[in-house]
């Protein structure tokens, strides 16, 4: 072999070892925060993890990081879209600070809710109200009316190619004047305003949103009552699907 031809041999290798790291770095990423209590996360492949969803957002060409530490704007540097999920603690208002500076510069917010509480400042910065409990259906049940089908899609990007999806232990949403909801309940619903575990007299009745999704500033935001859908235990095919496409929407590819 002559020297023009290893020259060339070398800078082939070069060019090879250069390629995945330039990938990586043009891929979109998401970060998963991870800082604020979450008993599941994207690293574990328990039933109520979610590392498929992650596998799944992986698979169509998106870097996925995490945050344990506090969320601030260095945190969330060069990141397409965040995901705050099954959280048990609370945001501290600088973090709130942060992610609102993030989605009115442009990125894109995912909350599922596990308790909703911990994360009542964040969601009344987005104008987001949350019911006093869990949500009880009447149609569409999957084994108790805790956990159902939701087959009141809006049209969305969202839901492209999937008519439901299951949710377990959901929830009520109520947007605020920056959000619409884009998924709901039977008009059979019902939230047990009186603690009885019976529909009853004064319970609230109706068709519930239970996924919202709004606007602020050059950002996009969407809420979702329940982190169930994306459980490992419960990916079946059209809950996949929505993770794909949510993957799609954080990204905007």
């Amino acid at each position: 072999m002559n020297k023009a031809t290893i020259a060339c041999c070398l800078i082939f290798a070069m060019i090879l070892a250069v390629l995945p790291s330039f990938a990586a770095e043009g891929a979109p990423k998401v970060i998963f925060d991870q800082g604020h209590g979450q008993r599941f996360t994207i690293g574990d492949p328990g039933e109520l993890q979610f590392s498929k969803l992650a596998d799944t957002l992986r698979a169509s060409g998106i870097t996925i990081t995490t945050v344990t530490a506090p969320l601030t704007d260095g945190a969330l540097k060069g990141a397409a879209g965040l995901v705050i999920s099954s959280a048990f603690k609370p945001l501290r208002p600088e973090e709130v600070e942060a992610v609102d500076r993030f989605v009115h510069n442009g990125g894109r917010l995912a909350v599922m809710l596990h308790i909703a509480p911990p994360l009542d400042s964040l969601l009344s910065r987005l104008g987001i109200d949350f019911s006093s409990s869990v949500l009880h259906e009447r149609n569409n049940v999957i084994d108790s009316d805790l956990n159902f089908r939701v087959t009141d899609l809006s049209t969305n990007p969202l839901f492209s190619g999937i008519k439901s999806f299951s949710a377990y232990g959901v929830w009520a949403i109520r947007p605020g004047a920056s959000a619409i909801a884009i998924a709901r309940t039977s008009p059979e619903a019902w939230i047990d305003l009186n603690g009885d575990k019976a529909l009853s007299k004064g319970d609230a009745v109706g068709a519930f949103a239970v996924v919202v999704m709004g606007t602020r500033g050059q950002g996009e935001f969407t809420v979702f009552g329940d982190d169930a859908i994306f459980q490992n235990r419960f990916m079946d095919d059209n809950n996949r699907k929505l993770a794909a496409n949510l993957g799609t929407w954080l990204t905007r590819h």
